[in-house]
């Protein structure tokens, strides 16, 4: 047996020898030579050995930029999580002006946060809301306050004309005294609502709401 090679390697598996060979990464370049006793993972022209690194550089290559694409991915989903909470900053302090919280929700809350529909949903009765059954708030938020949903459900009763939109929704919960309602936003782009960084945002902005409903 070769010195420095895994005891007993003619009967370990293939998993057996490839951890041993994580934890030697040394093995292989220390000795060359058994390069050319391995069969390459593809033909190149040229030297066994180029084959090889050639395999490497490719492995290398395909790590980098996979490693590329998460920091892409994680940068992405920091600005969207910037250009929300700067969109909700919009939209509370247009309703702080407003003296009709139904209306503006729907007719211009879509456009500061820059999704396709929005809606004021209530267990009730009341003038420019949308009207759900009871105990509706309860069974979709279970006890959320924010809930964001792909390919959701139960779209007409939520979103109305907007439910052929619906690639993504979410569901904000407005606190306070008065039948349970909830704020109904949809969009067919699914980055424009991100589950991972919107929750905090949208949360506050149905505090908000609460507040000038006068709950």
């Amino acid at each position: 047996m070769t010195a420095g090679a895994p005891h007993g390697a003619d009967t370990l598996d293939a998993d057996a020898v490839a951890a041993w060979l994580r934890t030697h990464p040394r093995f292989l370049a220390e000795r060359p030579e058994l390069y050319r006793w391995l069969i390459p993972p593809e033909r190149l022209h040229g030297e066994t050995l180029a084959d090889h690194m050639a395999a490497m550089l490719r492995a290398e290559r395909a790590h980098a930029a996979a490693m590329a694409e998460r920091a892409d991915g994680v940068l992405a989903a920091g600005r969207a999580a910037a250009g929300l909470a700067a969109r909700v900053q919009e939209a509370v302090l247009v309703l702080i002006g407003t003296d009709h919280p139904g209306e503006c929700v729907s007719t211009e809350l879509p456009a500061l946060l820059g999704v396709d529909a929005a809606a004021l949903c209530m267990e009730a009765l009341l003038p420019g809301t949308r009207p759900l059954p009871l105990g509706t708030v309860e069974r979709l938020l279970a006890g959320r306050t924010v809930r964001f949903r792909d390919a959701p459900d139960e779209t007409v009763l939520l979103h109305a004309e907007a439910a052929r939109l619906a690639r993504r929704d979410a569901l904000v919960r407005i606190p306070g005294a008065g039948p349970p309602s909830l704020l109904a936003l949809v969009s067919r782009d699914t980055t424009a609502l991100d589950p991972a960084q919107g929750a905090g945002a949208l949360a506050f902005l149905g505090r908000a709401l609460a507040a000038a409903l006068g709950r």
